[in-house]
Formats: structure tokens, sequence, C-alpha cells
């Protein structure tokens, strides 16, 4: 499941996840989905939305914009690996090859945009130093509500095949 999860999350935030994380507001806790795989997001500096605010320019750091879609890849991947967690043993792998893409989309992207993309929560003066909001609590107040709905995995009785492997 967490293999899965890495490996899904990787495709999902090249293709549409990082431009709705970091990307052009849409909405105030979400920005515009779109490809993270075209020239100007391999090659150019990258740019720093939360940065800019009343009339300061984005902070424009010397690494190219593929190091910043990498970076935070990590960061989502391994919000969805630590909600892997929590169902593991409980959900099936098909239920949880839908549940992870959606999941990214419409969770993850909320949180990181609304703090780190420059949405509502950046204007509000919220300040997330090492992921404690967007990955720490979305995964865990999602893997929580994830283990309440999901059913308690059949109880497996287990006899051994030898007497001698009870002693």
């Amino acid at each position: 499941m967490a293999l899965y999860a890495y490996a899904s999350s990787l495709l999902v935030w090249v293709v549409v996840g990082f431009r709705m994380a970091f990307g052009e507001q849409l909405l105030p806790f979400w920005g515009k989905a779109g490809v993270a795989l075209t020239q100007s997001y391999l090659v150019e500096r990258a740019s720093l939305p939360a940065t800019e605010h009343d009339g300061i320019p984005r902070t424009q750091p010397f690494y190219p914009e593929a190091t910043l879609v990498l970076f935070q890849f990590e960061f989502a991947a391994i919000t969805l690996v630590l909600l892997a967690g929590s169902v593991l043993g409980r959900m099936n792998i098909k239920a949880w090859m839908a549940f992870t893409p959606l999941w990214l989309l419409l969770s993850y992207t909320v949180g990181a945009f609304s703090l780190w993309g420059g949405g509502f929560l950046y204007r509000w003066g919220v300040i997330d130093y090492s992921g404690g909001y967007v990955i720490h609590l979305s995964s865990g107040i999602a893997g929580f509500t994830a283990a309440y709905w999901v059913r308690h995995p059949p109880p497996v009785s287990f006899s051994p095949p030898f007497l001698i492997w009870i002693a």
C-alpha cells in the first residue's frame, strides 16, 4: 500500500497536483490545475508563491522549479504513506488505489495551497515551519477518519500444524 501510494502520488503530483498546490489561485483554498512537466517547470528558476504579498515580489531562490516540484512531491508522498499506516490490513488494495489519487487532489492540495501556496491561511498569518499542519494534521485526521469508517479485519484463527510449535 505504501509503495503504491508513493508511486501514484508521483504521477498525480506532476500531472496536476503541484499546480493545484502552488499555482495560480482558483479559489481562496485551491490553485488552478495544470501540468508541471513543461520547460518552464524544468529549467527556469523556482518561484515561491507564499512570499508574495503587499506589493512584495515573489522570492526566487537559485535552483530550478523542477527541484521544488520534487521537494514538495516528497511531502505529498510521505503524507500518503502516513495515511496508509492507519488503514493497513483493513482496506482492500483496489479501494486504496482509487482513494489515493482522490485524497491527494481533494485534501492535500487544499492544505498545501492554503498555507504554502499563498492561500487564505497564509494571508491570515498562519505559519507552518515544518509541515505540522499540511502533512501531519491532514494525514492524522484523514487516517483517524479512515480507520474509524473502514471495518476491522476479520479475526484470524491460527492453529499450528505441529504441536511442537505450541511450546
